[in-house]
């Protein structure tokens, strides 16, 4: 009886002395990856997504040009599926307006599975796209422009002091961000957001300061704002700052 109760008990201590038993072994892994169980998915996505938050907010909290601080405007967010063999797959399309306030703005746009981390792709690519565009006074455009895209025509006029930005959804978003304080705009034939800011984008592109012109003709700027019959033409092109 002894030997048979040796014999039972050798493999149970020799068991307890080696590996664990397979309930715990179950457990030991599971518990050391977290959440998701033998793939450790959940975990896994967790810290990936927590990495890209913490890239993206070093973009966003260090100014980029200079030092100087951006105005960034989410336009639009576009939630999109692709159809796939285990059902469907959702992503998202942001865009975005990236302005200083000084006459710089671009418009970029990105798409990711996630909203953050297509608002940080579409950041970026606006930052690489900035241009600047000729303002008067600092505060409105020089003469009017007419634009389109697709479907898309605006009309930007420029207005009086005091007449504020009169421009509806992503028309308002570009103005704010240029720094833009006086505008009359029209936008006609669509209401789609990528197509209304390429239109106004090459209307605003299209704008010229007297500056420039008469840089190019090999004038003064007293001389061309002299030939309307203004009598302050020398006072006027001294205010010009563009």
């Amino acid at each position: 009886m002894a030997d048979e109760i040796n014999t039972t008990d050798a493999p149970v201590e020799a068991q307890d002395a080696g590996q664990p038993a397979p309930e715990q072994q179950g457990r030991g892994p599971r518990g050391g990856r977290g959440r998701g169980g033998p793939g450790g998915g959940g975990q896994n996505r967790g810290g990936r997504d927590g990495n890209r938050g913490g890239r993206r907010d070093d973009r966003r909290g260090g100014p980029d040009d200079g030092g100087e601080e951006l105005i960034e405007k989410l336009v639009h967010i576009n939630r999109v599926s692709k159809t796939v063999k285990g059902g469907k797959r959702f992503g998202f399309a942001a865009l975005v307006v990236v302005g200083d306030g000084k006459g710089r703005v671009g418009f970029g746009h990105g798409k990711a599975r996630e909203v953050p981390e297509a608002i940080s792709k579409a950041t970026a690519a606006a930052k690489k796209a900035m241009v600047r565009i000729p303002l008067k006074e600092g505060r409105t455009l020089h003469h009017d422009g007419n634009g389109h895209f697709g479907a898309g025509r605006v009309t930007l006029r420029s207005a009086p002091q005091g007449t504020g930005i009169i421009a509806g959804g992503p028309m308002r978003a570009i103005f704010e961000s240029l720094g833009v304080a006086d505008v009359v705009t029209k936008s006609v034939g669509t209401s789609n957001p990528y197509n209304m800011i390429r239109a106004t984008f090459e209307a605003l592109n299209e704008q010229t300061s007297p500056k420039s012109v008469a840089q190019r003709r090999g004038k003064k700027i007293a001389d061309l704002l002299g030939r309307g019959g203004s009598n302050t033409a020398e006072a006027d092109a001294a205010a010009i700052a563009e």
